[in-house]
């Protein structure tokens, strides 16, 4: 599909027109009181796209973090095959990663380049990077909406996974200490900072692309990564019905700049994408004003 936005210059498709969107917004949606709905709308609206545009018959899967999450080599979605999102990225000598606001070192794992296999060999990304967490991988300094293709990266590493995606850290934000509130809850999904926990280890995991923060969308794997936070986020609404329909934070990344707190009835901006909704519009997964699934 075209792009659908003329005033993004680098954006070639509308695949672009997502990571553009993304991008534009990273410090407003980020560690903020918005950060869980507006990537659930996100992800809908991409859905949506597939299966009434692209002749997409299916759902949007999820990334189960808990399985393979040892060696994502052998995972469906990372194995490399026809009907995965491809496989690591060729050798690239590199440093591993920097993550958790340079707090936390992530060691390199065997790849780093172009994808080596599956769908996406062939593909050409066009925007960022912008701050990649990958060592060596220089990003755009001089202007961070310029034109730039290029093959897709990724290096898979289990330095991010294997102490992460556990049993223990997601029964603590579901039914734990950290599932007692909305604000508890996405804190400790999103990670205190300095920290590493699940969102950050599903980027960080994907390494290349898939590691920046502005322009993750690179990589396809972004969907299914937050398809998962998305039905973590469902899984502790369902368990917390008095709490499921507030919201905390701020609405900018961190508090930085300080603002004002968020409310249910702020637009979720997607630009080109879709049409603006409400937090509280989609806030309930069968509101049917969009929404309306659920997960298994």
């Amino acid at each position: 599909l075209p792009s659908a936005d003329p005033t993004f210059s680098a954006a070639q498709n509308h695949f672009d027109d997502y990571v553009a969107v993304h991008m534009n917004q990273t410090n407003t949606i980020h560690g903020t009181a918005n950060f869980l709905t507006w990537h659930r709308y996100l992800i809908w609206l991409w859905e949506q796209k597939l299966r009434n545009q692209c002749g997409y018959q299916g759902h949007l899967p999820y990334w189960n973090w808990f399985k393979y999450q040892n060696n994502l080599n052998f995972s469906p979605v990372f194995d490399g095959s026809d009907t995965s999102l491809g496989g690591d990225g060729h050798f690239f000598a590199h440093n591993g990663s920097v993550v958790g606001a340079g707090r936390i070192w992530l060691p390199s794992g065997a790849g780093g380049g172009c994808v080596k296999s599956g769908p996406f060999v062939d593909k050409v990304i066009n925007i960022g990077p912008v701050q990649p967490a990958m060592q060596g991988y220089t990003p755009v300094f001089t202007d961070v909406k310029a034109y730039n293709p290029r093959c897709q990266r990724r290096d898979l590493t289990m330095a991010a996974t294997t102490s992460t995606f556990t049993a223990a850290n997601l029964l603590n934000i579901t039914v734990g200490p950290a599932s007692q509130s909305i604000g508890h809850f996405q804190d400790e999904l999103q990670g205190p900072f300095g920290t590493l926990r699940l969102h950050g280890a599903g980027h960080y995991a994907m390494g290349g692309d898939g590691s920046d923060v502005f322009t993750s969308l690179n990589d396809p794997a972004f969907y299914l990564h937050h398809a998962m936070i998305d039905r973590v986020y469902w899984i502790w609404q369902v368990l917390h019905p008095a709490q499921a329909n507030k919201i905390n934070g701020t609405i900018t990344f961190r508090n930085n700049p300080p603002s004002r707190n968020g409310t249910v009835n702020d637009w979720l901006d997607m630009g080109s994408l879709g049409p603006q909704k409400q937090i509280k519009d989609v806030l309930n997964t069968l509101g049917g004003s969009p929404l309306c699934y659920i997960y298994l």
